[in-house]
């Protein structure tokens, strides 16, 4: 029988980024797109167990479809994790098998657990145990000396044999020694086509790609094949990105964003953080990718970049910083080619 994940549609998703994918970016980029699949910043199952767990899990209900990516590799701690998480509404419950951080590794999670697949398989048999949501696993091709060719389809056999909903599978391989993680994220050749080969080798399991994809079109090509296709950086980078989503793989018309809209739904959502004790440059930081290309661009990053830090900022900001741009003159929305 199939694995249905999300209905067994195709997805596109916003990959989880530590810094960069937290609350706040999370309900600007859902203004952008209203099904595109977002993810969370890894957290940690120690500290949702012994943290500031409201802090860390809550979200607003806005960002739906919404994914917790979690961090860890002892089953118990997972499972509690999950136990707590699920009083939350996450969508789904994510496994990071992938960040090659030094950090990371000195918890004995993320990238160096593909050295261990059993470990793995383990938590996620723990978990899906106690989710009433899909458990996935994000992953890459394999680290330093493995040779991809080999572990990956082992890895994969194991993972998907303990229960796991879906695999997202970063196209490269992670070094973890020697190397930063900006270096894992450009220097590791991406192996597309052994990607490719890993979803052909499982027809009936969710396996989606994630790795240096940075247009629409590319993610399209990529959907040919691939139950989903995960973008990072160039959707932080490049926001105005996500505004084709929902056109180019959910059936929407194409048609520009209503601006003016965006602009007061940021400038009210920047007056409710900081009511609620927040700064507005925590909302604003995330918005500095918009209208690249656009004539205007770069004063709209400086308002938000700078102005937004000063103690007298107020959500009014969002609106001069709108105003510097001339939206008529940018570039049309971007939807992917057929």
């Amino acid at each position: 029988m199939k694995k249905q994940y999300f209905n067994g549609e195709k997805l596109f998703a916003v990959a989880p980024m530590i810094d960069w994918t937290d609350r706040n970016c999370r309900f600007f980029h859902r203004q952008l797109s209203a099904h595109a699949l977002l993810y969370t910043e890894m957290v940690v199952a120690d500290a949702i167990i012994h943290g500031p767990r409201e802090r860390l899990l809550s979200f607003s209900p806005e960002e739906h479809p919404v994914a917790l990516q979690l961090g860890g590799s002892d089953p118990a701690k997972l499972t509690e994790a999950v136990r707590i998480a699920a009083d939350y509404g996450y969508d789904e419950i994510n496994l990071n098998v992938g960040c090659p951080s030094d950090r990371v590794q000195s918890g004995t999670f993320g990238a160096c657990l593909m050295q261990t697949p059993d470990v793995v398989a383990a938590c996620v048999e723990a978990m899906k145990a106690v989710s009433d949501v899909p458990v996935t696993v994000k992953c890459r091709i394999g680290v330093d000396d493995q040779d991809p060719q080999t572990v990956l389809p082992d890895f994969l056999a194991r993972v998907i044999s303990a229960g796991a909903d879906a695999i997202w599978i970063h196209a490269r391989k992670a070094w973890l020694k020697g190397l930063s993680p900006k270096e894992n994220r450009e220097i590791p050749p991406l192996d597309y086509d052994l990607v490719h080969a890993m979803k052909r080798a499982n027809p009936d399991v969710f396996v989606g790609i994630n790795g240096g994809i940075t247009t629409l079109d590319e993610a399209a090509r990529h959907m040919e094949v691939m139950d989903g296709v995960m973008v990072g950086r160039a959707a932080y980078h490049n926001a105005t990105l996500l505004t084709g989503v929902d056109s180019a793989f959910y059936g929407k018309t194409p048609q520009e964003p209503d601006w003016d809209l965006l602009r007061d739904t940021m400038m009210a959502y920047g007056e409710s953080v900081m009511a609620g004790g927040g700064r507005l440059h925590h909302v604003t930081k995330h918005m500095v990718g918009l209208f690249q290309g656009y004539a205007g661009a770069r004063r709209f990053r400086q308002i938000l970049s700078n102005d937004s830090t000063r103690p007298d900022a107020s959500p009014e900001l969002i609106a001069r910083a709108f105003a510097a741009v001339d939206i008529a003159a940018g570039p049309k929305l971007q939807v992917a080619a057929e």
